[in-house]
């Protein structure tokens, strides 16, 4: 039994249907062209417009033949459709071999696709982190740059208020650059024009030790703590160590001479005190043990000089010859005084002193001396000067043996200024003993306050009124020194603590 199917329902379906699948085509065309449009470079979505199109033309060519193959056979064409059946079916396989020919390719494509994106984020990346650097680079070269600004201002301010003396030169000593120390202290700055350049080298008091630190830094490269004497700026001396460095250039000509130069003038004083005090020390001791052994048979003698003088007629000749035994018994017996003193110093009575009242005292008592009235003695009195705690007899007796040492060195014709001065900082009285004199030979300066060392004639002079001095200002807390130069006269200077010492307090 056949079933029959009426056809008129199928006719219809096919032909409204083929109607209703190129509108619904269509429609996917357009809304896979609306997702393309919002990311162009999304291969999803391009590939969605490539497939809807093709279902588009794959859906014109079939529906368009049902279509008219419909339209035919209700009008009787039917040999028409026959003629037109292949090429529809050709237009429908073609169509649909494209499709399935990217589908099966997008594969491919979309893992291109992936690459290409993820090249993308990289791109991306770099693209961001060049626009941070690029809007940072400012603010790190501004940091940078103050960093090294810091740096520079750190260690110029070194370089600028080191007190020692730092100086960078060629291979001939002309100097590049320095600190304001070096410009200081140094004769190197003198006259220069063009042709003469700033030159350590013209600093150097012996042009040996110039040429030993050359031969130095050729050989190892490098000097340390070379000892030296240096000219300063007004003509005097320092003693110095010179430590160096070459930096070697490209040629010799742009070598450069790094130098580190320390003032151990100080030192060097205090060396030679301490040394002088040893020396002192030792001496005292001598003198004492000496002073005790002549004292005995000095007294003796001048006891049984006198008893025979008192038996003796002053006119007769043998009174003379003890009168003469007598004097210089007391020169003897002065000068084992001076020993003594010198060797035990005494005892010391400090007491709140006017150090004006001590000088003016001195003054006086030389005013009176025969041969000393017409003296030209000037002074100079800090009006701020305090009361200093020290032994009144025993200044008055240092200041008196400067005094006459300066009477003595302006033979009655020059000037002696006698100034005083007030550190409250380090709380030191100053007094000065200055004259225009001859002044003292460099080669003496260094003996001046030994003990017997006198220039003057024999029987003028024991050598020992400076170093009792010397002795006494110690014992004090303070310092004596001297300046001079030949034809520029002397200048004792004296520093006295004008407070009690914790010894004092303690006694």
């Amino acid at each position: 039994m056949t079933f029959l199917v009426p056809s008129m329902p199928v006719i219809l379906i096919d032909f409204f249907g083929s109607i209703v699948m190129i509108i619904l085509s269509f429609m996917c065309v357009g809304k896979a062209q609306k997702l393309r449009a919002r990311d162009e470079h999304n291969i999803v979505w391009t590939y969605l417009l490539w497939l809807s199109w093709g279902l588009a033309v794959f859906a014109v060519s079939r529906s368009g033949g049902h279509i008219i193959k419909q339209l035919l056979v209700m009008s009787g064409h039917t040999a028409t459709w026959g003629t037109l059946r292949p090429y529809s079916g050709a237009i429908n396989t073609s169509v649909f071999f494209v499709a399935g020919s990217v589908t099966l390719f997008f594969e491919r494509v979309f893992r291109i696709n992936r690459r290409i994106l993820a090249d993308k984020a990289e791109l991306q990346e770099s693209k961001e982190q060049l626009l941070y650097l690029n809007q940072n680079l400012e603010n790190l070269v501004a940091a940078r740059t103050q960093a090294l600004a810091l740096s520079e201002h750190r260690y110029r301010r070194i370089f600028e208020v080191s007190r020692d003396l730092i100086l960078v030169t060629n291979r001939n000593g002309e100097i590049l650059d320095c600190n304001p120390a070096s410009k200081k202290a140094l004769n190197s700055f003198g006259d220069n024009d063009a042709e003469h350049k700033p030159s350590i080298q013209r600093s150097f008091d012996n042009t040996r030790q110039w040429d030993s630190i050359l031969q130095g830094l050729e050989e190892k490269g490098f000097v340390l703590n070379e000892e030296a004497v240096l000219m300063r700026h007004d003509g005097a001396t320092m003693r110095v160590l010179i430590s160096a460095g070459l930096d070697q250039g490209e040629d010799q000509t742009q070598d450069t001479i790094h130098f580190l130069i320390r003032d151990i003038e100080q030192k060097k004083l205090m060396e030679a005190r301490m040394a002088q005090a040893d020396k002192l020390a030792s001496i005292g001791e001598l003198s004492s043990g000496i002073a005790h052994e002549i004292n005995n048979p000095l007294g003796i003698i001048l006891g049984y000089t006198q008893l025979l003088l008192r038996n003796e007629d002053p006119e007769n000749e043998r009174h003379a010859d003890l009168r003469i035994i007598e004097k210089h018994v007391k020169s003897c017996k002065v000068i084992v005084e001076d020993l003594l003193s010198f060797a035990r110093g005494g005892e010391t009575m400090k007491e709140p002193t006017d150090l004006h009242e001590v000088i003016d005292e001195v003054l006086q008592f030389l005013h009176h001396e025969p041969g000393r009235q017409d003296l030209a003695i000037a002074k100079e009195y800090s009006l701020d000067l305090p009361l200093a705690h020290v032994d009144k007899k025993k200044i008055r007796q240092v200041i008196m043996n400067l005094v006459i040492n300066a009477s003595h060195a302006v033979e009655g014709r020059g000037k002696i200024l006698l100034a005083t001065d007030f550190n409250p900082e380090k709380g030191l009285a100053s007094i000065w003993v200055k004259d225009n004199g001859p002044g003292i030979p460099k080669q003496n300066l260094a003996r001046i306050f030994d003990p017997f060392f006198t220039t003057k004639p024999t029987g003028q002079g024991t050598g020992l009124g400076l170093s009792v001095s010397y002795g006494i200002i110690k014992s004090h807390g303070g310092d004596i020194s001297v300046e001079s130069a030949p034809g520029e006269g002397a200048a004792f200077h004296i520093t006295l603590p004008v407070e009690p010492l914790e010894s004092d307090i303690e006694d």
